[in-house]
């Protein structure tokens, strides 16, 4: 995010910094745009001022239907730590898909980001990814899904690839780069 704004005449503010609250915000909507904006909106009216930005992701696989959707955090339960939970989820999703063959196992990553002030909504962005679900995790790197999200134009999954080269290509970087747009970047 910082990288977003370097050369705008914006400063980012992480929750807990310089008195800007850190609210828990229930992601119980049925869209990535709707807990965007809820938590976006939350977090405007608590700090009574600034602009706030809040986002929402996750993983849309075609053979569930879309899911996990907009609970791929919360997949396979709430319990754990956040690298238990990200193993918990990948092994189930994993499970979900046993036998389903390559052609079917079309998956897309989404992020959507919300951009709120007090007042209201100002503008929401989506970015999104497509690839595919693989039988089996490769790579190190990344969190999540990421082990098991190959990106067919790359050659590898989330997970092999350094941070920037992810954020090149991603559906958070799709949003971000949408978002710079919005606030008067090139």
């Amino acid at each position: 995010m910082q990288g977003l704004v370097a050369d705008l005449p914006y400063r980012i503010l992480l929750p807990g910094e310089d008195g800007f609250p850190l609210l828990p915000v229930e992601e119980d909507c049925a869209t990535f745009a709707e807990n965007a904006a809820k938590k976006a909106l939350a977090a405007a009216r608590a700090a009574a001022g600034p602009w706030v930005i809040a986002d929402d992701s996750g993983l849309e696989v075609e053979a569930l239907e879309g899911a996990p959707g907009v609970r791929s955090a919360r997949f396979a339960g709430q319990e754990g730590e956040p690298a238990e939970r990200d193993r918990a989820n990948t092994l189930l999703l994993l499970q979900r898909l046993r036998g389903v063959p390559a052609e079917r196992r079309q998956a897309r990553f989404v992020c959507v980001l919300a951009l709120a002030d007090a007042r209201g909504l100002l503008a929401t962005v989506r970015g999104e990814v497509r690839g595919q679900i693989l039988e089996a995790p490769q790579g190190t790197g990344g969190f999540g899904y990421d082990p098991v999200f190959f990106h067919p134009h790359s050659g590898r999954t989330f997970a092999q690839m350094t941070t920037d080269e992810k954020l090149a290509i991603s559906h958070r970087g799709r949003a971000l780069e949408d978002l710079r747009r919005f606030l008067g970047g090139r």
